[in-house]
């Protein structure tokens, strides 16, 4: 396995772990604060539209041949 290889595979599982946690952290702000169903949507949302900046990222210097 080549260095290159090892900090692809890397870079996605952990930033995917993160994303998981940055989840939980959402989800126990929200049940906390009592933020409500709208709230939690709109909390889930920004963080959904950053998960989605990342994966478009991904996705464009994949196409590009970055």
């Amino acid at each position: 396995m080549s260095i290159a290889l090892f900090e692809e595979i890397s870079l996605y599982v952990f930033v995917g772990g993160l994303i998981l946690l940055m989840a939980y952290i959402v989800w126990d702000l929200s049940k906390k604060s009592n933020a409500g169903k709208f709230g939690t949507f709109i909390l889930f949302l920004v963080l959904g539209l950053g998960v989605l900046g990342f994966v478009i990222k991904s996705v464009i210097a994949e196409l590009m041949g970055l």
